[in-house]
């Protein structure tokens, strides 16, 4: 699932029902992974299609009925469905240190489906990148934070846009999009505050990053999802090794 401009620009559908529509495809890939002839009468879907010349097809795939169902929700509904009906979640536009704007919805779904937050794999990270010049390494940052901010949906619907907004920075949120979609690019990354790219990766040096992987865990991410830095392969497994160098020795 995404936003309309995707949903309407590249699926050529309707973005009508989207939790009904998330609710039914996960129900779906359940009996299909599990290895059953899917059959399927939902609000939005119904396999076969009548009328025409569809029927029940059996996936000639191993059955993996274990197989975890991730959602990568933004909105407050679309994380309670995450908690009520998914394995896990892939969180973006997500800082740490504001964890509850999303985990709160999560654990709400979650409850009302009888089970607890702890049932649920919770993935969030960022970009990493070491050094001790901070400025730059968070200048680096703030065109793809302006892109996210700007073009990841419309001036109406751009859900990582209005994460942010939750989190506290709706004023740059707003300014962000408007010079974004105005054509002012490099406007728009200037406009990006420190603070925002600052909690939404892990930057600086040795100490720093270590401090941010603690603000991470003891937000509750249980799986940290990473972007390493670096002009190379090369480049980016260096700096790969040496976040692990620092997960790993926390864990001693």
């Amino acid at each position: 699932m995404s936003g309309p401009q995707v949903i309407e620009g590249w699926h050529g559908l309707r973005f009508d029902r989207p939790l009904t529509r998330m609710r039914e495809i996960v129900e779906i890939v359940r009996r299909a992974t599990g290895g059953e002839r899917v059959t399927f009468k939902g609000q939005v879907y119904e396999l076969p299609r009548p009328g025409g010349e569809g029927k029940a097809l059996r996936s000639s795939a191993q059955p993996r009925p274990d197989v975890p169902i991730y959602l990568a929700t933004l909105s407050p509904r679309g994380l309670e469905l995450t908690g009520e009906i998914a394995d896990g979640w892939l969180g973006t536009s997500f800082m740490p240190d504001h964890a509850r704007i999303f985990l709160d919805h999560i654990e709400a779904g979650a409850r009302r489906a009888g089970r607890s937050l702890a049932r649920l794999d919770l993935q969030a990270g960022g970009a990493v990148a070491f050094g001790d010049d901070v400025e730059r390494l968070l200048a680096a940052r703030k065109p793809g934070l302006a892109f996210t901010l700007g073009a990841m949906g419309s001036r109406e619907h751009n859900f990582y846009n209005d994460a942010f907004k939750r989190a506290g920075y709706a004023d740059a949120a707003t300014e962000v999009q408007r010079l974004w979609l105005d054509g002012k690019r490099e406007e728009a990354a200037a406009r990006v505050p420190d603070d925002l790219a600052r909690k939404a990766n892990l930057l600086g040096t040795d100490a720093m990053v270590r401090e941010r992987l603690r603000v991470y865990r003891d937000a509750g991410v249980t799986t940290l999802r990473v972007d390493p830095a670096g002009a190379t392969p090369d480049a980016r497994l260096a700096t790969l090794g040496r976040l692990m160098d620092l997960v790993n020795h926390d864990r001693r």
